[in-house]
């Protein structure tokens, strides 16, 4: 039954997510904003929406007594890795995607940076709330430096309404779904964890992970088909800044955070690793095509193995 849940709370993430992004272009394109707000701001904690979910409610569940600092921190390590090795690998296999080398060094850098971030404060096994609100006020600081650095576009994606009453209603049916779903999924995987005695991080870090990037690949496959890669990349590593750093940094203010000695040692080295390949090949080859789609789906499998033989 409780995988059953686990399913259904990780499909109404993702209907809620879709909903609440659907009504917040409509809304966005409504005011005129840019599209550079809409792509970096709006589709990347839009689509972010199940991890922040997750974590404000597993933070509670910890603040009850309930100890959930797991699945905060699975779930956020997990989403970060499958963004980055499978939703990016996929894309490069599907088309040649290219960015300018200005945006790999200055976002690339915030990326490595928010890794280390979560390294240094996590190297205890505990973020604390004052440590948490360090994250987001890292993540803030980004997100003022991306408004005060942009320019505005020529047009804005097409949306699914057209801003007015209709769009309100599918923002607010959303985050109610988005809300819903992290509760639903937050329950079961602890419930599974205990039942078969396994680290509720590891089933989060497999389960969840993948499970809450299915908004990034779906915004990242449609941009690829609308030959919109720059998008498309972009909004992964804007996707992956606010995953490294928001969600634990949330949960924490809410109640101090664990996180388990293989996260700290192992998975938050492996995403600095990834990121530098990835980087490292859109420097080098001026791009990801399928050959280094194939190189970087590959790491990422590598990681899913390891994972998979703490079973």
């Amino acid at each position: 039954m409780d995988f059953f849940l686990l399913i259904t709370g990780l499909l109404g993430l993702w209907l809620g997510t879709e909903l609440t992004i659907g009504g917040a272009l409509a809304i966005a394109r409504r005011h005129n904003l840019s599209e550079f707000f809409v792509g970096l701001v709006i589709l990347s904690i839009g689509s972010d929406l199940p991890e922040i979910a997750i974590a404000i409610d597993a933070g509670f569940k910890s603040l009850g007594g309930r100890d959930a600092s797991g699945v905060v921190v699975g779930s956020s390590i997990g989403s970060v890795v499958a963004q980055i090795g499978f939703v990016l690998g996929l894309g490069g296999l599907i088309s040649y995607l290219t960015l300018p080398r200005d945006f790999i060094f200055r976002h690339g850098a915030v990326l490595l940076t928010a890794t280390v971030l979560l390294f240094v404060l996590a190297f205890d096994g505990t973020v604390t709330r004052a440590e948490g609100l360090a994250l987001i006020t890292f993540y803030a600081l980004y997100v003022i430096a991306l408004m005060n650095g942009g320019n505005k576009p020529d047009e804005v994606p097409g949306t699914i309404a057209g801003g007015g009453a209709k769009s309100w209603t599918l923002l607010c049916v959303g985050l109610i779904t988005v809300i819903l779903g992290s509760e639903v999924t937050v329950n079961s995987v602890v419930n599974i964890a205990h039942a078969f005695n396994i680290s509720e991080a590891l089933i989060s870090v497999l389960i969840i992970g993948l499970g809450t990037s299915l908004p990034e690949l779906s915004i990242s496959i449609s941009a690829i088909l609308k030959k919109r890669n720059h998008m498309s990349v972009g909004n992964i590593i804007g996707s992956n800044i606010l995953d490294t750093v928001l969600p634990i940094g949330l949960a924490a203010v809410i109640s101090a955070v664990s996180v388990e000695r293989h996260l700290v040692f192992f998975d938050i080295p492996y995403i600095f690793l990834l990121t530098c390949i990835v980087l490292g090949l859109f420097l080098a080859r001026k791009g990801v095509g399928r050959p280094q789609g194939v190189i970087i789906l590959s790491v990422y499998a590598c990681y899913v193995l390891v994972k998979l033989a703490q079973f």
